[in-house]
């Protein structure tokens, strides 16, 4: 083996010549080569990218050669065709073991599952593949699904994971816990499963051993509260505590918004007094929830006097919490009380960000003051924030429907040299509102095609 190294290493070597410096290294010392060697040959043709003089060297070992191959030669070889995507090469291989004396066993078969797994059209061969190696006696084993369930869940398909639980069943295989909690992660993450699918999936889980944890049970609740199953959330809560596990901030969080969003705001108060008694400190997240609780049943007040408690126990509120505040004050349309409020927060030095001028904008557009809006869009652009193309839509719609056609198209050309890019309905009002205004011969055209080509123009960059 020192020679062969040695030989190897040589400057003067070449990777065409390694296999009969592999026979004339041993043939010095009237021996034959061992199974190391080959090993040692194969890695060091993968290693320096000269993986086409492999086939050769196995071509000599399998007919040359008496000794029993070690399993790992072909392990470490199907792991490379499966880093190159060559995923028939390492099936022919791991079928071929037994041309080169070598039994196979759940090893190689686990590593030739991992390799096709990778991706879906390798997953799509695995039944083929685990039906031949049956043949072959080799016995799936937990490991070997593992693999398997991974890849399913990987690949979003749950469902398919589920069954393999049932052959692990019939099969006296330990299932593992983490490959449930799996299947159930992927079940909650699943957007076309209806909410009775998955809780169905989970009571099949529960008949095959299945005891959810901590963990599982937030990501029911999560999955639910998505789901606008604010309820069933608190239900989920409710049994999480009877299995032992205290639910923590996020927990209560969650919960809380789901009920927000069915009107249980007697329910928002229990819970987040429940959390207080439990010695759960709220974060900046539960308090922008439960302000959002207090601005849909318009408390206002209460809304704003709760910024003073969060400030005297050391949560700052940020600027989604003034945010949440402001939308639904000028959503009621009290639009002295929003100013005000705006005055409040900039004088506490919020700092005030795009979505808080997309809501100023949007409600003066709505109150017809297109010179305020105008003056908060310009304001907005000078300190480098895009407007959402939706806000810049509604300016340029309401100016075209107070007939101000002019002042709509300039405004548009000052914002695109801004790269403020406007949506469709901008370009459909233009559009029309020209028609209606002059002959269709008469509209500026070329004027039109400067602005489009400065909006492609944007978009590519």
């Amino acid at each position: 083996m020192q020679a062969l190294r040695q030989q190897a290493s040589s400057s003067s070597s070449s990777p065409a010549n390694l296999l009969s410096t592999l026979i004339s290294s041993y043939a010095l010392y009237n021996c034959d080569p061992t199974p190391i060697s080959y090993h040692f040959v194969i890695k060091t043709l993968i290693k320096t990218s000269q993986s086409h003089y492999i086939p050769p060297v196995l071509c000599h070992l399998e007919k040359d050669e008496k000794f029993e191959t070690p399993e790992s030669i072909f392990t470490d070889l199907i792991e490379f065709h499966g880093e190159n995507e060559e995923f028939q090469e390492a099936i022919d291989l791991f079928f071929r073991l037994p041309d080169f004396r070598c039994t196979p066993t759940v090893d190689s078969l686990n590593c030739l599952l991992s390799v096709l797994c990778k991706r879906k059209e390798g997953l799509e061969v695995v039944p083929q593949v685990l039906l031949k190696s049956r043949l072959m006696n080799i016995r799936l084993e937990e490991s070997s699904f593992c693999i398997l369930i991974k890849a399913l869940c990987r690949f979003k398909k749950p469902k398919n994971a589920i069954s393999l639980l049932y052959h692990m069943v019939d099969h006296e295989i330990d299932i593992d816990r983490g490959s449930f909690s799996l299947i159930l992660l992927t079940l909650c993450q699943q957007n076309d499963l209806k909410r009775n699918e998955v809780i169905d999936s989970v009571e099949e889980m529960k008949k095959l051993g299945f005891c959810l944890d901590r963990a599982d049970w937030v990501n029911v609740i999560r999955f639910l509260v998505r789901r606008g199953n604010g309820k069933e959330g608190l239900e989920a809560l409710s049994e999480m505590k009877s299995d032992g596990f205290k639910p923590d901030v996020i927990c209560y969080t969650m919960v809380m918004d789901g009920l927000i969003s069915e009107r249980d705001y007697e329910g928002v108060d229990q819970l987040f007094d429940e959390m207080l008694v439990m010695g759960l400190v709220p974060d900046i997240n539960t308090y922008n929830v439960y302000v959002n609780g207090l601005c849909k049943q318009n408390k206002f007040d209460d809304g704003i006097m709760m910024l003073s408690s969060m400030e005297e126990i050391g949560c700052k509120p940020n600027t989604i919490t003034y945010n949440t505040l402001l939308s639904a004050i000028y959503e009621s349309g009290e639009v002295s009380k929003a100013s005000d409020f705006l005055k409040l927060a900039r004088g506490k030095g919020v700092f005030v960000n795009s979505r808080t001028y997309d809501i100023m904008i949007d409600r003066m557009v709505k109150e017809d003051d297109m010179s305020e809006a105008l003056d908060l869009l310009k304001e907005m652009v000078s300190k480098s924030m895009v407007p959402q193309p939706a806000t810049f839509d509604e300016i340029v719609c309401r100016l075209c429907k107070n007939g101000l056609f002019s002042k709509a198209m300039n405004l548009l050309t000052e914002m695109m040299g801004k790269n403020v890019l406007p949506g469709c309905r901008s370009w459909e009002t233009l559009l029309v509102g020209l028609q209606i205004e002059h002959s269709f011969n008469e509209i500026n055209l070329s004027a039109m095609e400067t602005i489009s080509a400065k909006n492609s123009n944007s978009i590519s960059s």
